[in-house]
């Protein structure tokens, strides 16, 4: 490729010109991040069930209202300033003296490091534009942009950071609307980078061929005369140590944060996040780490066919890749491929994959492992192309790294192996599944990975979960397309079967449909009590019967609509009671309306005892409840208070007889939920059954979304009363108020939402596998590599 265009003006002068246009473009793009903060603030306190969570989320709000111009303000100063040139002398840049050095404090490192993590992500998010508008201005200036310059990502974040701190904002404010921020940064950063990339092409400015460009350059270098030659070395040997630097640069780079945090005695930022998040920055560290290995200069790779490192959840439609289409296998490579699915066909065609089983031994596990090794071998023969080599031997060593897995048991293992070309095939098609965590093929082994981790070897095998396994493992085998879209239709399928394998036991079945049945009462119970106030709000109702219907009666009409149904006829008599009861408790300054009250009145208290006693009030609570409604009633015949009228009382009937009507969707609050509870509705023993309801601890707010978060399926280690289980994650309720672990031994643990939260947040409840085995999988290859760079292209 020739080589750049001469611009019309010098290259010093052009660059600070862009530079300029980048900071008034990123300037003005500062209202509308504005106002997308503005919009999540005032979206939060309806995303959560607590009350101290909104009002947190509110007076958090109002802060940000109060000092969100300043903010504006200040960050718009900041990254004008960055625009500043260096003071240099004829040697450099000025140097300061030994003794003018001073103690950093720790809020300052701290906020760099906060800075550098969130620069990382929108770095990786601006994707292709920022690393062309780097490499633009490295060509122009033979140098990389200093600590201090508008360019680097990690001065951005820095001056977003500092400013929300200077004036007067809380750095948990920030976290709690830190997704929504970095994704409005990546997206401004990304448009600014491309309108000034458009910018110095128009100046004749374009991306120079030579790979010695991209290499750094010393500012010091002389500007004329040449450079001294490299000695000569192989094209592998060349690559493999310029890899080995960058893969070395990156784990000092990723590390260093942490150093400097610890050696000044400050934690480091965002260490209050759950471990749920911490795992997932680690694996976005860990996949940019991969994505700057591959992109190296000699692979072939286009750094636009990885798209962005994208985390968790950021999912794309199936079959769109978030980068460009690497460019086909060559040849002999796509023959091998081709050879390693008919050989899949012809394993499963004796059988149709039904009556296979492998053989699950130790020994086949460690000789699996070694064909996994002799096949990347053979495939790397067949390659065509440096990148080709080294995706065919980063896939192989993730997948030793599986195999290597002992807490997956062997019999699962054996079907993992045979994924391993299918996986290679759609690497080779969408190199993205290197920069992806949410790709299918990621997804859907991390998942099936994650389920088996808590079953030993005699548990799974021959279960359903080893056969849908196998099954998956056949379809993707036999699939005749390559790429993603098999991954995705089968990790749905996955899902499908784990909602239904999770709690096929008989007794799991029962005990969810009674805690289904627990939280459908008590969010009936609110609702009822609720419309009750509504209707009752404006009526002279003496309040011991008030508080009987609110309290007591709401609860009885929400267990029968439970137990019978809404419109059963139990239940409409019991609607039909509390209209009685508001009528029969009325000042009765006639006659003929006392006589109905009298002759009402023991049928009336016979629906009220059938009531108190399906909720499970008997004995001498009933009676005292009973008690308290006579003397009401007695009180109401010499009353001297307006009557109620009968059309108020029959209008409460019709809206009471079809309540569910009018109900809308009400927020859990304590819920009285308990073995014996349980036991009424389950009408078995209990006792295997651990109900822990919530108990008044405090919660965070990042607490209960992580419980929210939790993917059913996966293994956790629970310490309850001093005794530690391994307890998989099996069912959530319709509103996620409950939640239930199970045992392999048949102990269930039903949690309500808070207390599932507070044991998040004392580490009593701890992941068995919160980053997942292909993360796991990936930095186990990247340390080999780091190892051993040769090996990626030899």
């Amino acid at each position: 490729m020739p080589a750049a265009t001469s611009p019309p003006v010098p290259p010093r002068r052009l660059t600070r010109l862009a530079r300029h246009r980048f900071a008034e473009g990123l300037c003005a793009g500062l209202a509308a991040l504005d106002r997308r903060l503005l919009e999540f603030f005032n979206e939060m306190p309806s995303l959560t069930a607590s009350q101290a969570v909104v009002q947190n989320h509110r007076e958090a709000g109002r802060r940000y209202q109060l000092f969100r111009a300043k903010w504006i303000e200040g960050l718009a100063l900041a990254w004008r300033s960055s625009l500043a040139p260096l003071v240099t002398t004829s040697s450099g840049p000025l140097s300061f003296a030994p003794d003018s050095l001073e103690l950093v404090s720790d809020d300052v490192v701290e906020n760099k490091i906060f800075a550098s993590r969130m620069a990382l992500v929108v770095a990786e998010h601006a994707g292709s534009h920022y690393d062309m508008l780097r490499q633009l201005v490295l060509q122009l200036e033979g140098q990389e942009p200093d600590a201090h310059d508008i360019l680097r990502a990690d001065v951005l974040c820095l001056a977003v950071l500092d400013q929300w701190v200077h004036v007067g904002l809380p750095r948990a404010d920030l976290q709690l609307v830190l997704d929504p921020l970095q994704k409005g940064l990546s997206e401004l950063l990304q448009a600014q980078c491309q309108e000034t990339v458009a910018f110095l092409n128009a100046q004749g400015v374009h991306a120079d061929g030579d790979l010695r460009a991209r290499v750094r350059r010393a500012p010091e270098a002389p500007a004329t005369g040449a450079a001294p030659m490299a000695p000569p070395q192989s094209a592998a040997g060349g690559l493999a140590s310029q890899m080995l630097a960058a893969s070395r640069e990156a784990i000092a780079a990723r590390r260093s944060g942490y150093s400097q945090a610890s050696a000044l005695g400050g934690q480091v930022p965002g260490s209050f996040a759950t471990p749920l998040v911490r795992a997932r920055q680690r694996a976005q560290g860990v996949m940019s780490q991969l994505r700057r290995l591959l992109i190296q200069p000699g692979t072939g790779i286009d750094p636009a066919a990885f798209g962005a490192v994208a985390a968790p959840g950021a999912t794309r439609p199936a079959g769109v890749a978030g980068g460009a289409l690497a460019t086909p296998a060559s040849a002999a490579l796509a023959q091998a491929l081709a050879a390693q699915r008919m050989q899949a066909d012809s394993y499963y065609g004796g059988g149709g994959g039904g009556t296979l089983v492998p053989d699950d031994s130790p020994v086949a596990v460690v000789r699996l492992a070694g064909e996994v090794r002799e096949r990347s071998a053979e495939l790397k023969k067949k390659a065509g192309t440096p990148s080709e080599k080294a995706i065919i031997e980063v896939v192989a060593l993730m997948f030793q790294s599986i195999l290597s897995e002992d807490r997956i048991p062997p019999s699962v293992r054996v079907w993992f192996a045979r994924l391993q070309v299918p996986v290679l095939r759609v690497a080779l098609a969408e190199p993205e599944f290197f920069s992806n965590l949410s790709h299918p093929a990621r997804q859907l082994i991390d998942r099936m990975g994650a389920v088996v981790l808590g079953f030993d070897a005699s548990a799974i095998s021959g279960s359903a979960m080893e056969a849908e396994i196998r099954r998956v493992v056949q379809v993707i085998e036999q699939y005749p397309e390559t790429g993603q879209r098999v991954f995705q239709l089968v990790y749905d399928e996955f899902e499908k079967f784990l909602s239904r394998f999770l709690t096929e036991k008989q007794t799991t079945a029962r005990l969810v449909t009674v805690a289904q049945q627990v939280e459908q009462k008590e969010a009936l119970a609110i609702q009822y009590t609720i419309e009750l106030r509504t209707m009752l709000k404006d009526m002279p109702v003496r309040d011991e019967l008030r508080e009987f219907l609110f309290k007591t009666w709401a609860e009885v009409l929400a267990m029968s609509a439970v137990r019978d149904g809404p419109q059963h006829a139990d239940t409409t008599v019991l609607k039909q009671t509390a209209a009685d009861l508001v009528w029969a408790a009325s000042a009765k300054p006639q006659r003929s309306d006392r006589a109905k009250v009298i002759q009402a009145l023991p049928s009336l208290l016979q629906h009220v005892r059938r009531g108190l006693a399906l909720i499970g009030t008997h004995g001498e609570a009933q009676d005292a409840q009973v008690k308290v409604l006579t003397d009401t009633l007695t009180d109401a015949f010499l009353s001297k208070t307006a009557s109620i009228p009968q059309v108020q009382i029959d209008a409460i009937a019709r809206r009471l007889a079809h309540l569910e009507d009018y109900l809308t969707d009400a927020t859990l609050g304590e819920m009285p939920l308990n073995t014996d509870s349980i036991e009424m509705l389950l009408g078995i023993d209990a006792s295997s059954i651990h109900v822990m309801a919530d108990n008044g601890t405090a919660v965070q707010p990042e607490m209960l979304a992580w419980a929210h978060q939790l993917p059913l399926g996966n293994w956790y280690t629970l310490d309850h009363s001093g005794v530690s289980a391994q307890v998989q994650y099996i069912w959530q309720s319709e509103r996620k108020q409950l939640h239930l672990f199970a045992t392999t031994d048949g102990s269930s643990y039903l949690l309500q939402l808070q207390r599932l939260g507070a044991y998040l947040q004392a580490g009593l409840l701890v992941g068995q596998d919160d980053e997942g085995i292909t993360t796991r999988a990936t930095r186990d290859a990247l340390a080999k590599i780091d190892a051993n760079p040769e090996r990626l292209l030899s």
